[in-house]
């Protein structure tokens, strides 16, 4: 009779096993891989459910993903995946041209090292109603991805070692710094403009490098606060002399000086800052972002702002990078006049690259005359703006003014193609800030 009793339970404790490891099987299963991806040569998240990325040079949070050749530089990477489960992510980095299409170099022209490699770092989020898994990744390490050659390269994350399953992709800028850039800043030639623009004037030292045609083989690419629809390229010097390259037209890299962002401070959802109107929480934090107004008729005012940023910070918890929650953030503007024809206007910052596509576009709301949208946002400080475009066509600073006294950021990277080369080099970049303005990140 013992014996039969024994015999039972360990059949049912077999049977329970055994359908403890079938369910355990079928939900690993029913795990549905990412979809395939037609490759972008931009900054770009591939799904709705990867937020957050953040990639930058190592030793400085947000800066400009820029490192030297040979440097010993890394970089940092990080992003949350929302359907918070743990999936294998590989990554590989590609050299690109100087307006970012495939160099068509095989990878070990210009990767010592592995050509591909893993994510390890990765942990479920804590405390959080939203649930997500946070990963991270610091690169090139030894024997692993170093590049070789100086110039633009593409930095690929994708899932299961299949390329065409892309999570994200971001561009990264390699460094060989054979010439000196001087930068000079000052008011717009142009009278009508000369209280709205800021003026930039180049000189390029060339030092030891001898140049067949300096008129068409150094090509020039000036960014204003890394965004890649306020940039202008030059492929020719006004004045060549000797050892230096002159960019002083008056026509040209004459920015309009636009407005300071606006900030929103989002580090603690239980000491609410004095940004948000509304807050309340269900299956996720929902907040409304105080009415922002129309400034484009305003006169200029200084406030403090990180030209487009954003930093990840949780006041309420200890860590930032797996216990930050997301609220689901109500923007509002009202505006001083009703939209022009086929007008759309969306919420933008580095945290979304400037996006304008549907995942931040405002709709407008006749009766109330002001145009709303949403954006699930982490905790943190966040500083955006308001882009508008009419026909598909931008409209620079519609809604914020036109002001030569903003703090702007802007970088000049120089290019140059060697005669029988295939690619272009990377060889010099400046940066100047219009500004004094100080941190404000903590």
């Amino acid at each position: 009779m013992r014996f039969s009793l024994g015999l039972f339970f360990m059949l049912v404790v077999f049977n329970a096993t055994q359908v403890s490891a079938q369910k355990k099987e079928k939900k690993r299963v029913r795990m549905e891989r990412s979809l395939e991806q037609d490759l972008r040569y931009e900054d770009v998240n591939y799904l709705p459910v990867i937020k957050s990325v953040q990639f930058y040079q190592a030793k400085e949070e947000q800066s400009l993903p820029l490192m030297t050749l040979g440097g010993g530089d890394q970089f940092f990477l990080s992003f949350d995946d929302l359907r918070a489960d743990n999936r294998t992510y590989y990554y590989t980095i590609e050299h690109c041209t100087s307006d970012w299409r495939s160099s068509n170099l095989s990878s070990i022209e210009y990767i010592d090292g592995l050509t591909e490699d893993r994510l390890y770092d990765y942990k479920s989020s804590v405390n959080t109603l939203q649930a997500y898994t946070h990963y991270e990744l610091r690169f090139p390490n030894e024997g692993s991805m170093i590049p070789k050659l100086p110039g633009n390269y593409l930095l690929k994350v994708y899932e299961d070692a299949d390329k065409a399953r892309l999570i994200l992709t971001r561009r990264f800028y390699v460094l060989r710094q054979d010439v000196s850039v001087g930068i000079k800043t000052l008011p717009s030639f142009n009278v009508i403009k000369r209280k709205e623009n800021q003026k930039l004037n180049l000189e390029i030292n060339l030092g030891n490098i001898q140049l067949n045609n300096p008129y068409q083989d150094i090509k020039l690419v000036v960014k204003q606060n890394r965004r890649d629809d306020v940039q202008e390229v030059l492929t020719k010097p006004m004045f060549v002399r000797d050892g230096q390259l002159i960019y002083n037209n008056n026509a040209t890299l004459d920015f309009d000086g636009g407005n300071e962002f606006r900030n929103l401070d989002l580090r603690s959802f239980r000491l609410l800052s004095g940004q948000i109107s509304a807050s309340s929480k269900d299956s996720i934090r929902r907040m409304s972002v105080m009415l922002d107004h129309d400034l484009s008729q305003e006169s200029y005012s200084f406030s403090y702002d990180e030209d487009g940023k954003f930093f990840l910070r949780n006041s309420d918890f200890e860590n930032s990078d797996f216990e930050g929650d997301y609220a689901a953030v109500t923007f509002t503007l009202k505006t001083s006049s009703p939209p022009a024809a086929n007008e759309k206007i969306y919420i933008a910052g580095l945290f979304n690259n400037f996006a304008t596509d549907g995942t931040n576009e405002m709709k407008y709301d006749p009766d109330q005359k002001q145009w709303q949208g949403e954006l699930l946002l982490k905790q943190g400080l966040y500083h955006y703006t308001y882009i508008s475009k009419i026909n598909g066509k931008e409209q620079l600073n519609r809604y914020d003014g036109h002001h030569f006294e903003t703090g702007n950021t802007y970088d000049v990277f120089v290019y140059y193609r060697k005669s029988a080369t295939r690619w272009e080099e990377l060889i010099g970049f400046g940066t100047v800030n219009t500004s004094s303005k100080g941190p404000i990140r903590d």
